[in-house]
């Protein structure tokens, strides 16, 4: 029974195998066949073979010339349309189109165009303005010499005038403190002390108040006009250095030393 079963499973592979479809053979025909160690054909043998690449195919069609383009107005007699132009880009529209640029190019400017040859003058430029030669020496020495230099330089010197260094006007008194006097007439620099000064938050009410002036000038001639250095009731000058909300006499005792 075993025996009679591996016969029946034997003859079904036997089967499949007959009717399953057969797989091609990718690298037929491919390199070598056969041997690759065999030697190379004799010479004189023809090898024979389908070719890797095939050839490209020529249509055997005919060639079909497109028809010229038509410009409506003309007709054939054949009742279509024809064209009586030339065609587009011909030497003849060409030629036409470059003598109607140059009828309107002279017509608009009034002046013939002018041919780019080395043996032509040089334009000479447009307008009432001229360049100036200055500097081309042989313009300059046609009309001027050493002679004409010297009577120019005589001219010049005889209009020369000297003028003379006259005092300056000294500045009328006004009723207003004169901050570069009161400069001048003190030597301390900024911070020492020279007057005493007493108050409650003078800081806070200095910063305050200085911020009501445009400018440090300012507030040091409002300084000097409420009675300052001495007095200093508006807290102007906390430090007492006779100087308030910061202003600097240096740059004007500076001014008078250079």
């Amino acid at each position: 029974m075993r025996a009679f079963a591996s016969y029946a499973a034997a003859g079904s592979l036997l089967v499949l195998a007959a009717c399953s479809p057969q797989v091609p053979d990718s690298a037929a025909n491919v390199g070598i066949d056969g041997d690759p160690f065999a030697p190379p054909p004799a010479a004189g043998t023809t090898i024979t073979g389908a070719p890797l690449v095939p050839p490209a195919r020529v249509s055997s069609e005919p060639y079909q010339v497109s028809p010229a383009p038509r410009s409506p107005g003309s007709v054939s007699a054949a009742g279509t349309f024809a064209s009586s132009a030339p065609a587009a880009g011909s030497a003849a529209d060409i030629a036409r189109e470059t003598a109607a640029a140059l009828a309107a190019s002279q017509a608009n400017s009034g002046v013939a165009p002018l041919q780019a040859s080395p043996s032509n003058p040089a334009p000479q430029p447009g307008g009432t303005a001229a360049i100036s030669d200055e500097n081309d020496f042989q313009a300059v020495s046609a009309r001027q010499s050493i002679e004409s230099d010297a009577a120019r330089l005589e001219r010049q010197r005889a209009q020369y005038q000297q003028v003379q260094p006259v005092a300056v006007p000294q500045r009328a008194d006004s009723a207003s403190p004169n901050i570069v006097r009161y400069a001048l007439s003190t030597s301390n620099p900024r911070g020492a002390r020279l007057y005493s000064r007493s108050g409650i938050n003078l800081q806070a009410r200095s910063k305050r108040n200085c911020a009501e002036f445009a400018s440090p000038d300012q507030a040091q001639i409002a300084f000097l006009e409420a009675g300052g250095p001495q007095r200093d009731r508006q807290a102007l000058d906390p430090d007492g250095d006779g100087f308030a909300c910061g202003w600097d006499p240096a740059p004007y005792r500076l001014a008078v030393q250079n």
